[in-house]
C-alpha cells in the first residue's frame, strides 16, 4: 500500500543527511497521511513511522529552548488580561532596551523571542495603521516608537531568530464580532508584521475568542490568515492555532513522558478537528495521542510536535509584586528536564518590567540556569555515541564510558527526518560485573533526557524493546548533573489565620473573618494549582461588617488566564477597607454559578 504525498522526495532529501535514503521502501509522507479504508493496524504502524516534519519543523525543533515576552499595556497597569479601554497614554517604558533583552537571552542558551506584538486589550506594539489603540498614541519617544522594530533589530545584531504573537482576540477593536470586518483588520495587522520587519520565523496564535466591545463574539477565518503567513513568510513556523506546533496543554512547563511528534491530533483550525478529535476523545491535554491503540482508531496522522511554555515568574505579564516569585533553580531544571528532555521545545516567557528592561532577578536566574546546563553538558561520558544505529526491535548496542565516568543522566535521539519509531526501550550499566538497570522509557524523537541515581560505570546498553520498522538512533551521550537543593517558597498569599474563619453561605462564598480588620488585597488560588470546570473566572468581592449590609469593592472582576495558568492571583484594592464578612460571587468559564472553597481566598492585612 502506498499513500506517498507530494513531498516524499524532499522527506527523503531531508533524511539523506546521516545514512541517505538507500532503502527504497524508506519512502516518507511530510507533515501528513491518510489511511485509506481498510488498512490494518500493521499497516498503520508501518505508515506512521515514515511520517515526517517539513524543513520547518525540523529546524524549529533543533532550538530547544525559545523566549517569549509578555510586554505591553499591561505591564503599566498590573493586569495579566487588559479590557481594551486603557489609555494609551500609560505605556511609557523608560530605558528601554531591546538589546539588553536579547543580549541576555543569547547568553542564556535561547535561540528565539517572541513578542506580544498585541494581546487581548488590543494595544499594538508598532504603529499601525489600523488602530489609534498602539504605541502611536503614547507618550513612549512622543509616539514615535516601534518596539517590534526595535526587537527585530536586536534579533539581527545578536543573530537571534524573530517571532510575533498576535492575539485574534481583541478587547478594543470596535469591530471585534462582526467577523468579516474584523477578519480583515486582523488580516491587515499581520500584514503589517509580515511585510516591515525583515524575516518572521514563527507566527504564534493561541485560540482566545472572548467578547468584544460589543459584547459579540467573533467568527476567525483561519485559512484567510494561513494564507496570508504563508504568502508573505512562507518559511515561517505557525504555532499552537497553527498546524506546524501544537501547545502541550498546560502552562506549568510540564511535558509528557510519551510523546509523539507523529500523532492522531488534528490541529485546531482544519474544519474537520473537531469531528476528528471527538470520534477519538482527545484534545490538547490528553495523555495519549499517538500509540497503537489510537492508530487503530485514527483515520490520519500528522507531524505535529508539542511546545511547552510556562513563566519564569507566576505571571506572564511582569509585576512588581513578584520579583521575589522568579522561579528558582531547581524548578527552572526541572521544567528543562520534562521539556526539551521529552522531546519538546520549551518556551519560557520572561517578561520585560516597566522600565523596558529585564528584571535583574531574571537575568541573574536566566544565567544560573545557563551556567548549570553548560556545566552538565560540557562532559559527555559516552565514546563514540553519534554514530548512526539502524536497531530493529529487541537489539541492544554497548557504548564504552570514559574512564573514572559518574553519570545520572542519559541522553538519547532518533534522526527524526526519518520519522518517529521507537516505542520502548531500556538503559542499563555494567556495575561491578553485571548489567544493572538505570532507566526506561517508552518515546525518544528528537531528544529524551533522563535522570537516575549517580552511578559509576564503565559501559551503558540501550535495548530498543519496540519500535516502528528500524529505529534511527543518532544519539546515545551520558553526562552528570549536580544535584540542586529546592529553596523553600516563602510567599505567603494569606496573611490572616483561618482558624477563626466560617463559611456562612456557599453560593455565592461567604466567609465570616472572626474579626473586623483592615484589608488591602485578596488572593483566589485554585486548590492544587488544578484547573477545574468550577473554578472562578469572573468576580464581584464584596465586604460587610454584620453580614447583611454589602459594600462592593471596585476590582477590574476577572481572574484573568486562571483557566491556563491556575496559580495564586492576588487582587490589590485602590484603597484600605475594613470588613468583618467577605464574599466572592464569581462565575465560571462558561458563566454558571463558580464553586469555590474557603482554603482557596485568602486575605492581605493593612499595615
Amino acid at each position: 500500500m502506498k499513500v506517498l504525498n507530494r513531498f516524499a522526495v524532499m522527506a527523503c532529501l531531508l533524511g539523506a543527511g546521516l545514512a541517505g535514503c538507500t532503502e527504497k521502501s524508506e519512502e516518507y509522507y511530510v507533515k501528513h497521511v491518510e489511511f485509506p479504508e481498510g488498512t490494518s493496524l500493521e499497516q498503520k504502524v508501518d505508515m506512521a513511522a515514515r511520517v515526517v516534519p517539513t524543513p520547518q519543523q525540523l529546524e524549529w525543533q533543533k532550538l530547544e529552548l525559545t523566549a517569549f515576552l509578555h510586554f505591553g499595556i499591561n505591564t503599566f497597569t498590573g493586569r495579566e488580561w487588559g479590557d481594551g479601554t486603557e489609555d494609551p497614554a500609560i505605556f511609557n517604558p523608560s530605558e528601554l532596551d531591546a538589546e539588553q533583552w536579547v543580549k541576555n537571552l543569547k547568553e542564556a542558551g535561547f535561540n528565539m523571542v517572541i513578542l506580544t506584538a498585541k494581546h487581548h486589550d488590543g494595544f499594538c506594539l508598532w504603529p499601525t495603521k489600523t488602530t489609534k489603540h498602539s504605541v502611536a498614541s503614547s507618550k513612549w519617544k512622543d509616539g514615535k516608537g516601534d518596539v517590534v522594530k526595535e526587537l527585530r533589530d536586536a534579533c539581527t545584531k545578536y543573530g537571534m531568530k524573530f517571532g510575533v504573537y498576535l492575539s485574534p482576540w481583541d478587547r478594543n477593536a470596535e469591530c471585534y464580532g462582526d467577523s468579516p470586518r474584523y477578519n480583515q483588520y486582523f488580516i491587515d495587522q499581520l500584514t503589517e508584521l509580515l511585510s516591515n520587519y525583515g524575516e518572521v520565523h514563527e507566527v504564534w496564535f493561541d485560540g482566545a475568542n472572548g467578547e468584544g466591545p460589543n459584547g459579540k463574539k467573533q467568527v476567525y477565518d483561519w485559512d484567510a490568515f494561513y494564507k496570508t503567513i504563508q504568502k508573505l513568510q512562507p518559511k515561517a513556523t505557525m504555532a499552537i492555532m497553527g498546524d506546524d506546533v501544537r501547545w502541550v496543554g498546560n502552562e506549568r512547563g510540564l511535558g509528557r513522558e510519551t510523546e509523539w511528534s507523529a500523532t492522531v491530533l488534528t490541529p485546531g483550525i482544519y474544519a474537520r478537528s473537531e469531528a476528528n478529535n471527538g470520534a477519538l476523545e482527545i484534545s490538547n491535554t490528553s495523555d495519549d495521542l499517538g500509540s497503537r491503540d489510537m492508530l487503530a482508531k485514527a483515520s490520519e496522522l500528522f507531524w505535529y510536535p508539542s511546545e511547552v511554555d510556562v513563566s519564569i515568574r507566576p505571571g506572564w505579564f511582569y509585576h512588581a509584586e513578584e520579583d521575589g516569585k522568579v522561579k528558582s533553580l531547581k524548578h527552572l531544571t526541572d521544567i528543562y528536564f520534562q521539556s526539551v528532555g521529552y522531546n519538546s521545545v520549551l518556551l519560557l516567557n520572561i517578561p520585560p518590567d516597566r522600565r523596558g528592561l529585564i528584571h535583574e532577578n531574571d537575568i541573574a536566574r536566566l544565567k544560573e540556569f545557563a551556567a548549570y546546563r553548560q556545566k552538565m553538558l560540557a562532559t559527555d561520558y559516552v565514546e563514540d555515541g553519534g554514530e548512526l544505529w539502524k536497531a530493529a526491535e529487541g537489539d541492544s548496542r554497548e557504548y564504552t564510558l570514559k574512564p573514572d565516568s559518574k553519570i545520572n543522566v542519559v541522553l538519547l535521539q532518533e534522526d527524526i527526518a526519518k520519522g518517529q519509531r521507537v516505542e520502548a526501550f531500556t538503559v542499563e550499566a555494567f556495575v561491578d560485573g553485571q548489567w544493572t538497570p538505570l532507566c526506561e522509557g517508552t518515546t525518544i524523537g528528537y531528544k529524551r533526557m533522563l535522570r537516575f541515581a549517580d552511578t559509576e560505570a564503565g559501559k551503558l546498553r540501550v535495548t530498543i524493546k519496540s519500535t516502528r520498522r528500524k529505529a534511527n538512533i543518532c544519539k546515545v551521550a551520558a553526562y552528570y548533573a549536580e544535584p540542586v537543593e529546592e529553596v523553600a517558597d516563602r510567599s505567603e498569599w494569606n496573611g490572616l489565620s483561618r482558624a477563626g474563619w466560617k463559611v456562612t453561605e456557599k453560593q455565592p462564598l461567604v466567609i465570616d473573618l472572626g474579626e473586623t480588620v483592615s484589608l488591602k488585597a485578596f488572593t483566589y488560588a485554585p486548590l492544587n494549582e488544578t484547573a477545574k470546570p468550577t473554578m472562578a473566572f469572573r468576580y464581584k468581592f464584596y465586604v460587610s461588617q454584620d453580614g447583611k449590609q454589602w459594600k462592593e469593592v471596585p476590582t477590574n472582576g476577572e481572574f484573568s488566564n486562571i483557566m491556563h495558568n491556575p496559580l495564586p492571583q492576588t487582587v490589590a484594592f485602590k484603597s484600605v477597607v475594613k470588613a468583618r464578612y467577605i464574599k466572592l460571587d464569581a462565575t465560571t468559564p462558561s458563566s454558571t454559578p463558580a464553586e469555590v472553597e474557603m482554603n482557596e481566598i485568602g486575605v492581605t492585612l493593612a499595615e
